[in-house]
């Protein structure tokens, strides 16, 4: 893709290479999901980038009515000021002029830069949203953005200056660079920079798709690291020998909340429940194997709900002021306001807390000789030998990290723009908080995988019993072998969790 503007000046960065690599990639603001932006995001390169027609079409009749309107009514942060400079009309004839310094003054993002991913997945939601043609932002504009998409090109963004009423900073750097002024880590090859006015400025920015990208990348993330949890669960429970009551059909057919019920037909499946095994060591077992699904289920059930969030939010046409072009109107509003996604990431990180503190808590099972029949700590060695002692404190330590990053960013709200800004979601801050949420958990689940299979193979070598059948888990058992240091004498286990992370975030680990 290309555009017709002069070619600008921009600051340093690495050409790109010619297009290859990456699968195609349709876009038509109508049906892009979480799910796919975490997966195009997470894969490098240029792509063969095709927009739907319509789409196209409907871009470029918003941007005329658009403009239409401008000439007839008062249009926000078109023909006036922004926030509370509203009622500053005399900006019309400055069309040009008023959509540069808009961005200007508002790319004062700071702290960090974000990584390539995040920006990647932002860029394509920011232009499936384009693509809902309700923004009235100029084709010109949008050709631009989706060549950046194409080619992979990078602009540099910053991390602050959002608190989930829009992400005004992130978005006027990219807006900057497209036009010609805004640095880039990449650029795209060809690069023209794009004219801004005061139509394109304000409806580009009026956006979340920064932190709606931070969030589908964390969503994606657990998807992960939460079907792994069931594998990780049945290797404790072997380790363990659990009670297979807890997850016998009928009791949950008895209380069918959706995800408890998935929860258990999942471990029935790995551990090889279709008909009815043996009772377990206990007549009953502690909370972290008992409960399981009912604590996980309702972790599964906030992801899909944020799923679903997400996937209105990334095909939305929610710039404000909406340019409606079936009503031949422009209407000012809201949308800017993500109180339903904030909402839901305070949600999803709420009961993944309380997932991974049973597995914090079957990691204390693992290690009590009560419990497994093992010497404490699942030591190898002399008398006195700490084993896997070491895990509990990085599983907590985690844990702890986990802990705060669940507290709820909804109880919080900030007062801006001289007062009328009253109000905001800080969905920002959660997207960011679930995916220290993500990372967190999935160490806490590695350190129990790694004295899981320790204890397992100490229960190999002592001669303990064998499954009566094969079961689906065994599979990813003899994966977690191939990969995890077999030597159980007293040494570092850095290395071990290192490689349990990688397993836990495989998504084709726990498929079995």
């Amino acid at each position: 893709m290309s555009t017709d503007s002069p070619v600008a000046p921009h600051r340093p960065g690495t050409e790109l290479p010619p297009l290859e690599g990456r699968p195609p990639l349709w876009l038509g603001g109508t049906s892009l999901t979480a799910r796919s932006v975490a997966a195009v995001a997470r894969t490098a390169g240029p792509t063969d980038l095709h927009l739907d027609r319509a789409a196209l079409a409907r871009v470029e009749r918003a941007a005329r009515l658009g403009a239409d309107l401008s000439t007839r009514r008062a249009v926000y942060g078109r023909t006036t000021g922004v926030g509370a400079n509203r009622d500053e009309t005399a900006v019309a004839a400055d069309g040009a002029g008023h959509g540069l310094r808009l961005l200007r003054s508002h790319a004062g993002g700071a702290g960090d830069r974000l990584d390539a991913e995040l920006v990647r997945a932002a860029l394509l939601i920011r232009l499936n949203q384009l693509l809902a043609g309700r923004s009235g932002v100029s084709p010109a504009l949008v050709r631009a953005l989706a060549d950046a998409v194409a080619a992979d090109a990078l602009p540099v963004v910053h991390r602050l200056g959002a608190i989930g009423t829009g992400d005004l900073a992130p978005l006027a750097q990219i807006a900057l660079a497209l036009a010609g002024e805004g640095a880039w880590d990449t650029v795209p090859p060809g690069h023209r920079a794009v004219p801004v006015d005061a139509g394109d400025a304000l409806a580009f920015v009026s956006s979340n798709a920064v932190t709606l990208a931070e969030a589908a990348l964390a969503a994606g993330t657990l998807d992960v690291v939460l079907a792994s949890s069931h594998a990780v669960a049945a290797l404790s429970y072997l380790a363990l020998d659990g009670s297979p009551e807890a997850y016998a059909d009928p009791v949950h057919r008895a209380r069918p909340h959706p995800g408890q019920v998935r929860c258990a037909q999942r471990m029935r499946h790995l551990l090889g429940m279709e008909r009815t095994p043996p009772k377990g060591r206990r007549i009953q077992d502690p909370f972290g194997l008992r409960a399981f699904p009912q604590v996980n289920g309702p972790a599964i059930d906030a992801l899909d709900m944020l799923h679903g969030v997400l996937d209105v939010e990334i095909n939305a046409g929610a710039e404000n002021p909406m340019i409606a072009v079936a009503e031949d109107d422009a209407y000012h509003h809201a949308h800017f306001h993500t109180a339903y996604v904030a909402g839901a990431l305070d949600h999803v990180r709420a009961c993944v807390h309380g997932v991974a503190e049973l597995s914090a808590a079957r990691l204390g099972d693992l290690v009590e000789p009560e419990q497994t029949g093992l010497r404490a700590f699942l030591a190898d060695g002399p008398p006195g030998s700490s084993g896997v002692m070491i895990l509990e404190y990085m599983s907590h330590d985690a844990l702890a990290a986990l802990r705060q990053a669940a507290l709820p960013v909804t109880l919080g709200s900030a007062v801006v723009s001289r007062g009328l800004e009253d109000h905001a979601s800080f969905s920002t801050q959660a997207a960011r908080a679930t995916a220290e949420v993500a990372t967190a958990y999935t160490r806490v689940l590695a350190c129990e995988l790694v004295a899981a299979v320790r204890a397992l193979r100490l229960r190999r070598r002592a001669g303990g019993p064998a499954a009566d059948a094969p079961m689906p888990i065994e599979e990813a058992l003899a994966r977690a072998e191939e990969v995890l240091d077999p030597r159980t004498e007293d040494r570092p286990l850095t290395d071990d969790v290192d490689v349990a992370v990688d397993l836990v975030r495989d998504p084709t680990w726990a498929q079995v």
